[in-house]
């Protein structure tokens, strides 16, 4: 598969950051983290609470900033944390905000051991001019040493040629 690349990813414990920075050594990439301007709680319960207020509300909270010239990109990789078994709202807002028809969108996500839930479905209903690629689901505690998953999984969805 040849094109453009863009890893965008939303990270709140540092786990999806970790997958992001790991599929970027391998694949000539650009990359960008989705931030929101208020910050979600450091503390895990907090977190919790806004979450599921957000997703139960349908109000997606603003972003900091936006992708420059996401028409540039051919292949956009969309990383985030299972929250209630679905994409954080905060990821629903990039999707919302970009307009993705044409191109392919791979999504991956991090874990606490409940798989990736409906989110690959939920990336396709709002990606629906997209080719979304088959995604990639890890348990958090495994992202440090996912390398090799990736690469097998890079390989399987056409990005690289051989496992790297």
């Amino acid at each position: 598969m040849n094109g453009k690349i863009l890893i965008a990813y939303f990270s709140h414990s540092g786990s999806t950051r970790e997958v992001a920075r790991q599929i970027h050594e391998l694949i000539d990439s650009d990359i960008f983290e989705i931030v929101t301007v208020n910050p979600y709680p450091s503390d895990y319960d907090q977190t919790v609470v806004i979450g599921r207020q957000e997703l139960n509300s349908g109000k997606m909270p603003e972003l900091k900033a936006k992708v420059k010239d996401i028409d540039s990109y051919d292949i956009i990789f969309v990383g985030y944390p299972i929250w209630f078994g679905t994409i954080p709202m905060a990821v629903a807002r990039f999707l919302s905000d970009c307009n993705l028809s044409g191109k392919t969108v791979i999504p991956f996500c991090t874990h606490g051991g409940g798989g990736a839930g409906r989110s690959f479905s939920d990336v396709k209903k709002l990606c629906p001019n997209s080719t979304v690629q088959e995604g990639l689901s890890l348990k958090g505690s495994e992202a440090r040493n996912a390398k090799p998953k990736i690469s097998e999984w890079l390989h399987k969805v056409g990005i690289t040629e051989q496992n790297t």
